[in-house]
């Protein structure tokens, strides 16, 4: 059986958000869905999974509020159910940056996957990878900027320290689009005028590009069971241990947070992986 991975996300005012959970679970679960959906005041952001005929009813149902009638979505497979349960959860953003107040229609402008390589290739461009360290470990754009976060949150405290001028194209990248959203949109507040980002993510450059000029460098990670995927959006077999750097395969893994894929023995040897 294949199963198909959709990942959304729509930022639009929900002010019943919490009136939405029950009524969205339920829908999921009736056509026996997986995977997390996030709702807040400011949208919604999700990965789901399940047969072709369920993914197309649950996004029939969400389309059918207003508010949701533009919602688009990704789509990818896999040969395996990628979540072990569905969930809805209630949140103070959908993605957290921790910037109160802070505009979304400042957001960049979109660079089409297509362009993505012609356009970051000019001089006067900066790359800037949104992601966290053990994502760009895994995979990145070359001569993208590392900002070496922890976390989304930190992105904040890292543009304290960069010093670029101003003047200068700024082009910056994620998983999926979701955190440029707000990345881009934060930058603008700070003055930076010539914003860009990539429509989509990583996920649709892949998509759409096959990666045929060579310039996304190893593995995607993404937010499910398959851990990472490669240039044709198949799920990684092997993947490495954040701490020693050996090959772990991912059929030993299963819903990992993110950041930690730690090998047995590091695990043994490690006290936070050891509690």
């Amino acid at each position: 059986m294949s199963f198909v991975i959709a990942t959304f996300y729509h930022f639009v005012e929900l002010s019943n958000y919490y009136d939405m959970k029950d009524e969205i679970k339920a829908a999921c679960n009736n056509v026996e869905l997986k995977g997390t959906i996030l709702l807040a005041e400011e949208g919604v952001n999700a990965t789901i999974s399940g047969e072709r005929n369920a993914i197309d009813k649950i996004f029939d149902f969400l389309r059918s509020d207003y508010r949701l009638r533009d919602l688009t979505w990704k789509e990818s497979a896999a040969e395996y159910q990628p979540f072990s349960k569905m969930k809805v959860k209630l949140k103070r953003e959908i993605v957290n940056l921790g910037v109160s107040n802070l505009d979304i229609s400042l957001r960049g402008k979109y660079v089409d996957p297509e362009h993505w390589d012609d356009f970051t290739s000019q001089p006067d461009v900066l790359v800037i990878d949104t992601r966290n360290e053990y994502e760009v470990k895994l995979g990145k754009f070359k001569n993208a900027i590392n900002p070496h976060t922890q976390c989304f949150r930190e992105f904040p405290q890292w543009t304290e320290s960069f010093s670029e001028s101003k003047d200068l194209k700024v082009a910056m990248y994620c998983t999926g689009g979701i955190r440029c959203e707000k990345s881009t949109a934060y930058m603008k507040s700070l003055g930076f005028s010539d914003v860009y980002h990539l429509k989509g993510g990583i996920l649709s450059y892949l998509e759409k590009t096959y990666n045929k000029n060579g310039n996304w460098k190893g593995e995607c990670f993404v937010f499910d069971d398959r851990i990472a995927v490669d240039n044709s959006l198949t799920p990684s077999n092997t993947i490495k241990c954040i701490f020693c750097s050996n090959q772990v395969s991912t059929d030993k893994l299963k819903s990992v947070p993110r950041g930690q894929v730690v090998c047995s023995d590091c695990k043994l040897q490690c006290y936070s992986y050891n509690k």
